[in-house]
């Protein structure tokens, strides 16, 4: 069990507890939130004993472990497998013992724990967690030298879930995963055997991998049981009680002052305009929750452009000479949301540059439509932004002509404040840097936005208002991302990237989700399923997860729904058919064709969503 007993700390005079208490019990996995800054990472710094506390306790049971990523595993000659097989210190000190151990009984000692440790399967659990993270057979035996530091980080990772402590602490473990990485991650936490502390923004692991949610807001902590959904209903639901009693408390106020400034200077009133005087003063304020404002982001609109925008032949890109994707068939729309699927190394950043222009076609045809502007964001690009620079002085450099009070609208149109403007980027948080390098990408109002992970650093609140800016864009949206709530609501689309080749992926997200779980997760010891056995009650966790998917697929209906009424609106209009509009209709009539089948993909999508989560209702 994990205590923590009203804490209090402050960093340089700001305080980010005050008399702050959570328990949490033995064998809990738990998911920390809050806003930027609040304090969460400071929590766990106090929690390993690297930070001194100003009030109150952090108590852990005696000689428990405590583990967690701290930085990446440095580059050296040692192979990826025995870098993660070390974490497990009392396993690699009783291997080395027992070559040397000539006594008799210590031997037996030394035997009987390895065996108690199951040290002979080690080998086995270290390789499949790699295998989890995206490391090949042949990459385990690889030294960490030969790795950049974000896959360096994974081994790190993979290192710390090896070792097995009893409390693990992961500090937004899923910021250097790719989506498969990240479903992995998520099963896997979903089934640790000891407590996990999580901080992270990203939805999809917050529902699916913990059963808590530890809130961090006006210096205190609230634990919530269920996952984030719920937690996010149980707080919306108490904020309005707190905004109905704060109203009924201020008009209350109210009419007692009315009363006090008519009767106070009255000698038959005086008495009683005292007695309200004492009321107002004991009436202590109801504080409301603070509410996260939602940091918007303001995409600028292109105008319409001619259909396709882009269009692939048989196309092949890579690197010196040796295509990484051939035989590449592709068409963007300007009204296409695409989402790139597939394993890191298959190629989603290589297309990702290829569609921007980064790279050009080493055989083929890639045609982009006369006057087409991309916009290009890559989280690599957030660590290029010159720190010792304003963003303001980011902006001036890319728009010399403009003046500073159209600069300071367009930051503020990404959720960056004046004071933030005129603030070095390197004393800028990680959410305030992807806005920044954001901004950038869409200055000059792109047809076409590519996103490669735009998700990390941002907070949950932030991630929901990128959501709306990009359904509420006009221009085509091509995303990678591990983020899976972004992608079901944003992607209309999806394209699998495996083995060389970009082909449409016909299921849904989730179904995609099942199909990776499916290879990669079996539970070690599980029994086949007898075939009379009766299903399992469904828990509330799983009903949840059906009543939003079958959300998500009414939704996919709507939007595919609404392409098709504007592409009938288009062709219904006689302009259509004038001279000099054949292209454009003919691309409209395709686009048509594409979209009354994606309707009948997703009702039946739909149809399955709505009868598995009748079947889970009546089972349950």
């Amino acid at each position: 069990m994990l205590r923590i007993d009203d804490i209090s700390y402050s960093v340089e005079g700001r305080p980010l507890f005050e008399a702050a208490s959570a328990t949490i019990p033995a064998g809990h996995k738990v998911g920390i939130v809050g806003r930027n800054g609040a304090g969460k990472t400071t929590l766990f710094r106090l929690i390993r004993g690297e930070l001194a506390l100003e009030g109150g306790r952090i108590e852990l049971p005696a000689r428990a472990r405590i583990g967690g990523v701290d930085q990446e595993v440095p580059g050296n000659e040692v192979s990826l497998l025995d870098t993660v097989l070390a974490a497990d210190t009392e396993r690699a000190g009783l291997l080395a013992e027992a070559e040397t151990a000539a006594d008799p009984a210590r031997i037996a000692d030394i035997q009987t724990r390895l065996a108690d440790i199951d040290a002979w399967s080690a080998e086995g659990r270290a390789a499949a967690i790699l295998k989890g993270l995206g490391f090949t057979d042949a990459e385990q035996a690889m030294p960490c030298s030969a790795f950049s530091g974000g896959w360096r980080m994974r081994v790190a990772l993979a290192a710390v879930l090896f070792s097995a402590p009893d409390l693990l602490l992961l500090d937004e473990p899923t910021n250097y995963l790719d989506l498969e990485g990240a479903l992995w991650l998520e099963s896997y936490l979903a089934r640790y055997p000891h407590t996990v502390l999580v901080i992270s923004h990203d939805r999809g692991l917050l529902n699916r991998a913990v059963g808590h949610i530890l809130h961090l807001e006006d210096r205190r902590l609230t634990l919530y049981s269920g996952p984030y959904d719920t937690f996010a209903e149980t707080r919306a639901a108490r904020i309005a009680v707190a905004e109905a009693e704060a109203k009924k408390q201020e008009a209350r106020r109210a009419h007692l002052q009315s009363y006090v400034d008519r009767f106070r200077y009255k000698a038959d009133k005086a008495r009683q305009a005292q007695s309200r005087l004492k009321m107002l003063a004991r009436m202590k304020p109801i504080a409301t929750p603070q509410e996260a404002a939602l940091r918007a982001f303001t995409f600028p609109a292109p105008e319409e452009l001619a259909p396709p925008i882009v269009q692939a032949d048989a196309a092949a890109v890579g690197y010196d000479g040796c295509a990484v994707l051939s035989r590449l068939s592709l068409r963007i729309d300007q009204d296409d949301r695409i989402a790139l699927l597939g394993r890191n190394g298959e190629g989603k950043s290589t297309l990702a540059k290829l569609l921007s222009k980064r790279l050009d076609p080493m055989e083929g045809h890639l045609r982009f439509t006369q006057k087409l502007r991309v916009g290009y964001f890559a989280q690599h690009q957030v660590d290029e932004l010159r720190v010792e620079e304003t963003p303001l002085e980011h902006l001036r450099r890319d728009r010399p002509g403009e003046e500073p009070k159209r600069l300071r609208a367009r930051l503020a149109g990404f959720g960056l404040t004046a004071a933030q403007a005129e603030t070095e980027v390197g004393r800028l948080s990680g959410g305030q840097k992807a806005r920044l390098s954001l901004l950038l990408a869409t200055l000059d109002a792109p047809h076409m936005l590519i996103l490669d992970e735009p998700t990390n650093h941002l907070d949950i609140e932030s991630r929901e208002a990128l959501v709306e800016a990009l359904n509420a864009y006009t221009g085509a949206v091509i995303l990678v991302s591990h983020d899976m709530h972004l992608l079901s609501l944003v992607a209309d689309r999806l394209w699998l990237v495996k083995d060389g080749r970009v082909t449409a992926w016909d299921g849904d997200l989730e179904s995609y989700r099942m199909m990776l779980l499916g290879q990669d997760q079996p539970v070690a010891g599980r029994k086949p399923a007898k075939a009379a056995a009766r299903p399992a009650r469904p828990s509330h966790a799983d009903l949840k997860e059906m009543r939003a998917e079958l959300r998500r697929c009414e939704a996919r209906m709507e939007k595919l729904e609404e392409m098709r009424d504007e592409l009938a609106r288009r062709l219904g209009d006689p302009s259509a058919y004038e001279e000099g509009m054949e292209a454009r209709r003919e691309a409209w009539q395709a686009k048509y064709a594409e979209v009354m089948e994606a309707i009948d993909k997703a009702e039946a999508l739909w149809m399955r969503a709505a009868e598995r989560l009748e079947a889970a209702e009546e089972a349950a």
